[in-house]
């Protein structure tokens, strides 16, 4: 069976990664975290092992903002590009925007988190 991988970086490219495997969790969130971190009413995540994320761009490991008690908002110093977070545990999410192939069906939202923080004006669309 064939590893996936997967690749991307921030805007100005100093910051990339390759993570492989199989993307969990695929959803998006609108909690007040998410939302101060990059800015939009929602964004969409998915989750890989900490193992299977590497740093590979100029830039090494993206800045940490610790966030909560268990997880750090990922971003680059440079053009400040939301990456993700980095939690505690072994597990790395991952922005889909920040995904050079935003269109590969293992990144499609499949939840929803915090739906009652979207502004009233922001409804996602059910899916199918």
């Amino acid at each position: 069976m064939e590893t996936r991988e997967y690749l991307g970086g921030c805007l100005c490219g100093s910051i990339r990664f390759r993570a492989t495997g199989t993307p969990g969790n695929p959803h998006t969130c609108s909690c007040t975290s998410c939302q101060r971190h990059s800015g939009a009413p929602t964004l969409s995540w998915v989750e890989f092992p900490s193992h299977a994320v590497e740093w590979t761009g100029e830039g090494g490991m993206p800045a940490l903002y610790r966030s909560s008690d268990y997880s750090s908002r990922s971003f680059c110093p440079t053009c400040g590009s939301t990456l993700g977070a980095v939690d505690d545990e072994p597990v790395i999410a991952l922005v889909t925007g920040s995904f050079d192939a935003r269109d590969d069906a293992a990144l499609q939202p499949v939840s929803h988190s915090f739906d009652d923080s979207c502004p009233a004006w922001w409804k996602v669309p059910a899916a199918g």
